[in-house]
C-alpha cells in the first residue's frame, strides 16, 4: 500500500515520529503477554470444581449428551479417544469442526443437529479444556459465584 500525502502536509519530522506516537498508544507488552494468556483460557475455574457459567453449561451438555459412553466419566477415553490428551492438540476450530461434523470414519457421530450441543459448543471446549490442562478436577463441578 503506498500512501500519498500532499506536499507541505507532513513535515519529514512529523513523518519521523509516527511510529513513536503509535507505540505510545498500545499497551505494554507485559501487559499484552498477560492480556494473551488470559484469552487463551476459555474457562475460569476456583479449587477445581467451581466454574464460570458458559463452562458450568458446557459440562451439563457434556452429562446430557452422555458423551461419556465412549470417553469415559473422566474424559480419559473408552471407545473414543481419551479427550484429556485431544484437547491439548486440538485448536478450538479444530474441536468446532469434530462436534458439528464428527468423524465418521473413526465412529464419533454428527452432533451439527443436535440444539443443545450447537449452542454450547464454547462452554463444551471449555469444560474439556479445562479438563485437559488439570485446572478442573474430574467428576462434578458447579458454578462459581459470578463476580
Amino acid at each position: 500500500m503506498k500512501l500519498k500525502f500532499r506536499s507541505g502536509s507532513l513535515s519529514p519530522r512529523l513523518i519521523a515520529l509516527l511510529p513513536l506516537l503509535v507505540l505510545a498508544y498500545q499497551p505494554s507488552l507485559a501487559q499484552s503477554n498477560a492480556n494473551a494468556g488470559a484469552a487463551a483460557t476459555p474457562y475460569r475455574v476456583v479449587d477445581g470444581d467451581k466454574v464460570d457459567s458458559t463452562t458450568f453449561n458446557g459440562w451439563k451438555t457434556w452429562r446430557a449428551m452422555a458423551c461419556e459412553r465412549c470417553h469415559g466419566a473422566n474424559q480419559e477415553g473408552l471407545v473414543g479417544p481419551s479427550l484429556i490428551n485431544s484437547l491439548k492438540v486440538l485448536s478450538k476450530e479444530e474441536f468446532v469442526e469434530t462436534i458439528t461434523n464428527g468423524r465418521p470414519d473413526k465412529g464419533m457421530p454428527n452432533f451439527g443437529g443436535v440444539e443443545s450441543a450447537v449452542s454450547n459448543l464454547g462452554g463444551l471446549y471449555a469444560y474439556l479444556k479445562g479438563r485437559s490442562d488439570g485446572a478442573i478436577k474430574p467428576g462434578r463441578v458447579q458454578k462459581a459465584e459470578e463476580k
